[in-house]
């Protein structure tokens, strides 16, 4: 097996285990939502799962466990299906599809026998346990490590262009001074800036002299499509963190602390330069780097282009040469950004969702995932802050996506239960049984298909 095959095959297992954790941990506490919500009415839940343990969405196709313990009136378990989880609460329409139950005269104990209004909460309670979860993770990411951000101001290389970015008029090397007349403080806002608030225009400083790049909401599209590329991205010198063994690199003699200076026998100053040379190149075609060592000798390093177009180097990244600024927080302040922060992440993810059904230049089957997209929002080294960060993000995207008005998730029954309050007429069961059933066929045709677009992705 290539060493590139076994370092890719690394990668994706930390990726892959850090998305299983986080995900896990908030199926766990979404679905302790519903719970806490039905003890606190009185009403029985007859399971708790993590996953499923039927073919989700067919109650009694494959029905088994992995684990289980019955305790009280409830039953713990983990299923063999691992999308998702749910509580059974008695004498509820729900993925069991348990319609012995609902045919029987309800009793006291049973979900629908509580006043409307507990039941809106038993239906909220994933949901505000989900955003808690965020508020509070924040929370302690800016009790602990603060708040760090690069300021646009502190860019001091310029940008790292690619190549939609230039072709709406971007340069390596343009420092940005502000977005339509706006002073940007924080530089991740830029491009967030274009893609969800419309920017018309950004301000460049680019060889002392100062001019306006007209932005194209067309681009937007192009943007998400090449989001890997980072568009507009720090520029920053490549010095060398890394060496792979066994590496094309380690064959021609890279050492750590090696900075990169001339490529082919043209100058080299900056990372993003050196990524573009090495596309430029042909598979086996030669390579002569020319590095400045940790002892100030400078070296000429020969080698050949491997067909991967990497050769197994890893830099220093923008963090180590740009100041960034960082905010702490006491307990309260703390607190407070964690709520602010939360809001603002929960609308930059509606933002998101929205682009992708309102914007004729954005492509769903080009900005849709499934698993494997989720997992590659995780850094390939396990870091906490990071890890922490994310989990609370993806606690938000499940608030928010079980909001939504789809029977079977918890803004459906949300619906349904908002209709009862107003017009005070309870819906039919049969006609929240027959909604359930095609809004739990819909989910899956849509797992099926976002899925299926990242084992697309990943032939392609």
């Amino acid at each position: 097996m290539q060493l590139n095959t076994i370092l890719l095959m690394a990668e994706w297992q930390v990726k892959g285990l850090q998305l299983f954790v986080a995900l896990s941990l908030l199926i766990i506490l979404h679905e302790f939502g519903h719970f806490f919500f039905a003890k606190l009415f009185k009403t029985r839940v007859e399971k708790f799962y993590l996953f499923f343990d039927f073919l989700f969405p067919f109650g009694n196709v494959l029905p088994f466990s992995l684990f289980k313990k019955t305790k009280g009136d409830t039953t713990y378990g983990i299923g063999w299906f691992p999308l998702g989880g749910y509580v059974k609460i008695a004498g509820m329409v729900d993925e069991s599809m348990d319609k012995e139950q609902l045919a029987k005269p309800p009793e006291p104990w049973e979900y629908r026998s509580k006043k409307p209004w507990q039941r809106l909460l038993i239906m909220l309670g994933g949901i505000i346990v989900n955003v808690l979860v965020a508020i509070i993770i924040y929370t302690g990411v800016m009790a602990y490590w603060g708040e760090s951000y690069l300021p646009a101001a502190n860019a001091k290389y310029g940008v790292a262009a690619d190549s939609t970015a230039q072709t709406i008029g971007f340069q390596n090397g343009d420092k940005i001074i502000a977005v339509d007349g706006r002073a940007i403080e924080n530089f991740k806002d830029i491009t967030k800036d274009i893609i969800f608030n419309g920017a018309k225009s950004v301000t460049v400083e680019r060889k002392g002299q100062v001019s306006d790049i007209v932005i194209d909401y067309t681009v937007v599209g192009k943007i998400l499509k090449s989001k890997k590329a980072g568009f507009i991205t720090p520029r920053f010198p490549f010095v060398i963190a890394e060496v792979i063994p066994g590496s094309e690199a380690e064959k021609m003699g890279f050492k750590k602390g090696d900075s990169i200076i001339g490529f082919n026998d043209a100058v080299l100053n900056y990372h993003d330069e050196f990524i573009t040379q090495m596309k430029a190149l042909a598979i086996g075609a030669e390579l002569k780097i020319t590095v400045v060592g940790a002892d100030k000798q400078v070296r000429m390093l020969k080698g050949l282009v491997p067909e991967t177009k990497k050769i197994g180097i890893g830099p220093k990244f923008y963090d180590e040469y740009l100041e960034f600024k960082t905010i702490k927080y006491g307990f309260f302040p703390a607190i407070a950004r964690g709520v602010s922060y939360t809001g603002e992440q929960f609308s930059f993810y509606v933002a998101q969702f929205k682009l992708l059904f309102t914007s004729k230049d954005v492509k769903l089957n080009e900005n849709l995932g499934g698993i494997a997209s989720f997992a590659k929002i995780f850094p390939s080294e396990f870091n906490w802050q990071e890890f922490w960060m994310l989990t609370a993000f993806i606690s938000i995207i499940l608030a928010f996506m079980n909001l939504l008005p789809i029977p079977g998730l918890d803004g459906g029954y949300v619906i349904f239960l908002l209709w009862e309050m107003i017009t005070r007429r309870k819906v039919n069961d049969k006609v929240m049984e027959y909604a359930t059933t095609a809004g739990l066929v819909l989910l899956l045709a849509l797992m099926l298909y976002a899925n299926g677009l990242d084992i697309f992705r990943a032939f392609k």
